[in-house]
């Protein structure tokens, strides 16, 4: 992997995680994902990928 991408998808990651931290204790885990999918959306659309995410749980 490119040294650039995996910077990348560390800032993806580091995005997702404040998202949902935000939520951290309110007892509302689907907002808490909902944010932290939202920003992951938001990160992913700015990498300059060519290709298809697949995520799953």
């Amino acid at each position: 992997m490119r040294r650039e991408l995996a910077i990348e998808f560390s800032r993806v990651t580091e995005s997702a995680a404040l998202a949902g931290y935000k939520w951290l204790g309110r007892g509302d885990k689907n907002t808490a994902d909902g944010a932290a999918v939202n920003a992951m959306r938001i990160m992913l659309n700015q990498v300059n990928i060519d290709g298809t995410i697949v995520i799953g749980e």
